[in-house]
């Protein structure tokens, strides 16, 4: 009876050739830890990741899922996000859309990719102005998604006001 060799997405060999640059074993847990990150779009958790390894039949423990993206992040293949939740979120940088920015929902946590030229164009402008020659651009906007809003959720007030008027 013929074992059949798990169907990894293609980017997978892209890590294979990274770490047998860097002398490390290619190992089946790595590919499949890298074959739930590059196989979508998504800004997975560690945990997001644990799930869709387990789902595809493997046993991988979270030290190795950490250890492993770790060496996704250093082989830039795979960027790390941390949107203020209290864990850390992984993309691949493999995307048709590599410049694009993050909505993060502060009530549900939903992450919206937007892919504005605008953004593009004043990062150009502002860069140009400055004699600044950019490489990439960050950026994150927090606040509330369509459907939390509907849901009925709002924004805590900003800032303090002080209670009494000055004159």
């Amino acid at each position: 009876m013929k074992i059949e060799e798990p169907v990894f997405h293609p980017f997978v060999r892209l890590f294979g050739r990274y770490l047998r640059e860097q002398g490390l074993p290619v190992t089946q847990q790595r590919e499949a830890v890298a074959d739930a990150v590059f196989a979508t779009d998504e800004h997975l958790s560690v945990d997001d990741i644990e799930r869709r390894v387990r789902d595809a039949g493997e046993r991988i423990g979270k030290a190795t899922i950490y250890r492993t993206l770790d060496l996704l992040v250093r082989s830039r293949l795979v960027q790390e996000h941390d949107f203020g939740e209290g864990f850390k979120r992984y993309e691949h940088r493999l995307s048709r859309q590599p410049d694009h920015d993050h909505l993060i929902c502060l009530e549900c946590g939903g992450v919206t990719e937007v892919k504005s030229p605008e953004l593009r164009g004043l990062q150009d402008r502002v860069a140009g102005e400055t004699g600044f020659l950019p490489s990439r651009h960050k950026l994150e906007i927090y606040g509330l998604c369509a459907a939390c809003q509907a849901a009925g959720a709002t924004l805590p007030d900003q800032g303090l006001t002080c209670p009494i008027e000055a004159v």
